[in-house]
């Protein structure tokens, strides 16, 4: 998509609401750009306020920063939502230190080789299916490939995360920041 083609406006630091500038500046010099979905969430404070202050505790979780990344390329695939699926394929590969081919499988739903980030993509993928009603043998799977009670709930604060960026994206129909489009699924 084109910048032209957003549905919601697209603020720049310069026409950003006041109360969102200051997000806005963490947002440039946290990425060293704006990422569109900042410029999208700006149009309401409370949402990007929200989208950053969830996204700080979701970086506490006792889930590792790859296992993190998971869940949010999982659920952005799920929900349709190619900025999201770039933006933390780009995260993944950069600051986690995966691979392509683990980005690329997950990416696209498939097998990554690595018991324990199948298991949290499948335990991702049953609590968005289900709406956080998952079966049992859902959940035992998760257990026994080694995670807790904490990791479960984890794994929905992700989602929550998630759903918000996945959806306001989708609402507003962000354009991919030329930044991220090499991450893009069939770019990796």
């Amino acid at each position: 998509m084109t910048e032209s083609t957003s549905r919601l406006t697209l603020h720049t630091l310069e026409t950003a609401p006041a109360e969102s500038r200051p997000f806005v500046e963490k947002a440039i010099a946290n990425n060293g750009f704006l990422p569109n979905l900042i410029g999208v969430l700006a149009n309401a404070p409370l949402a990007l306020e929200t989208y950053l202050t969830v996204s700080g505790i979701n970086g506490r979780a006792s889930l590792s920063l790859m296992e993190r990344e998971v869940v949010q390329i999982t659920a952005a695939r799920i929900h349709g939502c190619d900025f999201c699926i770039a933006g933390h394929s780009a995260i993944s590969l950069k600051k986690a230190g995966q691979t392509p081919d683990i980005v690329r499988a997950l990416q696209h739903g498939q097998p990554t080789g690595d018991a324990r980030l199948d298991a949290v993509a499948a335990f991702a993928t049953a609590v968005i299916a289900t709406r956080g009603a998952v079966g049992d043998q859902a959940y035992q799977d998760f257990i026994a490939a080694g995670y807790n009670e904490q990791q479960a709930l984890e794994v929905v604060l992700g989602i929550s995360l998630a759903t918000l960026c996945n959806f306001t994206n989708s609402l507003a129909g962000t354009p991919v920041n030329p930044q991220l489009t090499p991450y893009l699924p069939g770019a990796v």
